[in-house]
């Protein structure tokens, strides 16, 4: 089918007011569910193939983040979509205002390779629940996963509602040439400003999840050894392939060497003496994203790690010192199992070396000071982030997660993947009872009203 053919048949069935319903959108997300469970093992499968994930990495990071986040909108869904009442000012008098949610129509999901189950199915719930049809596009990158979701999507719902449309960069044009009514989009920042611009031809509304160099910052007073178990776990989970992972460390300079020994010790007991040997060490997606990331070996020097495996396109966790901010490495989003480590001497020198780059995706800090944590979250803008840990304010259903500047636009999870699929109109309804002279041009006394009930 063509893609405006598609894009039509969507369209059409959204304005029949099919998919409005609260029992139509409980019982999709149940559908949904209950072909993910009898799908579950394919999946996990699928990502093995594409990226080597284990299972255990790939149920909590992909599959079970969706399990919780349907359940959580099934939960709540029914309040959620209720219209809301606010209160109406003086000189409205005798009316009544609320806002009433309603779907945008028409949505786009594009997502990217890295967690391609999750961030494809995640905010396909979010759609969902907001009464919207969907077209679903999946990474050409990860074609084992690609194929599994597209079997899901069409064996469990009609395309006019939800479809999956497969390809590479000519199929992706293609939908963004389409009027969807909602664009949500996760990559990179390169592609966002594509999407970005695309989308400003027919209007639509843009969430963009992208990513950058996200700073995880190690005060003198932190507990080390747990800091080091921590980011190991942030940073080598998936190969370092994360858009919240973090990027690179800055460490006090008074307790580097110690950091430095506590992290090799995590990363070996998280993955042994040889990790490129460990059977659930994640490899790169592709050949030309592990080159670019063998590049960066070279950049500094390797305190640990740093072996590679042509074949198997896999990438031991590195520790990369002696590194300044001109080098490659530090030019761009990492995206891979590297991590470099730069110190500083106080917290205004960490404030101004964030400051003067892009805003990030995540940021954290590892300290038991409030006031070095305090300083950290107030001073320094991001998109979300963790005190004393790494990642897990993605797993929450309760905390939004997104970008602010060139790390994305609009956030996502719970309540808020609701919203992002929404459009929040506001309803006044006036009484017939009596009416309001003073508001009119032939009123002698309106003015004086007016001024009185609106006075500074």
């Amino acid at each position: 089918m063509a893609i405006s053919q598609l894009m039509d048949q969507q369209k059409s069935y959204y304005l029949t007011g099919a998919t409005r319903g609260l029992d139509f959108r409980l019982g999709q997300l149940k559908k949904l569910k209950q072909a993910i469970v009898e799908r579950e093992s394919e999946i996990i499968q699928a990502l093995r193939t594409d990226l080597n994930k284990g299972e255990k990495e790939a149920y909590a990071f992909e599959i079970g983040i969706v399990y919780q986040e349907i359940a959580h909108v099934i939960k709540h869904l029914k309040r959620w979509m209720k219209p809301k009442k606010v209160k109406s000012p003086m000189t409205h008098s005798g009316s009544r205002s609320f806002i009433i949610p309603e779907p945008l129509g028409a949505a786009l999901i594009i997502a990217p390779w890295n967690y391609p189950f999750m961030l494809a199915f995640d905010p396909l719930v979010g759609a969902i629940a907001a009464g919207n049809t969907v077209v679903l596009k999946p990474s050409e990158l990860a074609p084992a996963v690609s194929a599994v979701m597209t079997s899901i999507v069409r064996t469990t719902f009609e395309s006019q509602y939800i479809a999956v449309v497969e390809g590479g960069v000519e199929e992706s044009r293609a939908l963004l040439e389409q009027p969807f009514d909602k664009i949500f989009f996760t990559g990179s920042v390169a592609v966002g400003k594509i999407v970005m611009e695309a989308a400003a031809k027919h209007l639509t509304r843009v969430t963009l999840e992208l990513g950058g160099k996200s700073p995880c910052i190690v005060h003198h007073d932190a507990s080390l050894k747990l800091a080091a178990q921590r980011i190991a776990f942030g940073k080598f989970s998936n190969a370092g392939q994360t858009c919240v992972a973090p990027d690179y460390l800055l460490v006090h300079q008074r307790v580097k060497e110690k950091l430095m020994s506590y992290l090799q010790e995590a990363i070996i007991s998280l993955y042994g003496e040889k990790p490129l040997q460990c059977p659930d060490y994640g490899k790169i997606i592709s050949r030309r994203h592990y080159e670019r990331l063998c590049h960066f070996l070279n950049d500094g020097k390797v305190a640990f790690g740093g072996g590679a495996d042509d074949k198997t396109l896999q990438i031991e966790p590195t520790l990369l010192e002696d590194i300044s901010w001109e080098l490659p490495v530090m030019q761009e989003e990492i995206f891979g199992p590297i991590l470099p480590v730069l110190t500083y001497e106080n917290l205004d020198e960490v404030v101004g070396l964030i400051q003067a780059r892009p805003k990030p995706l995540a940021l954290y800090v590892f300290s038991e000071d409030k006031k070095v944590q305090d300083t950290m979250l107030k001073r320094i803008s991001f998109g979300g982030g963790c005190v004393n840990d790494t990642l897990m304010h993605f797993g929450s259903t309760h905390l939004p997660v997104g970008g602010v500047g060139e790390s994305g636009m609009g956030s996502y999870h719970g309540e808020m993947s609701f919203h992002i699929f929404s459009h929040m109109k506001s309803i006044l309804k006036q009484t017939t009872r009596f009416d309001i002279p003073f508001r009119y041009p032939s009123s002698k006394i309106g003015f004086k009203i007016i001024r009185k009930l609106t006075k500074p």
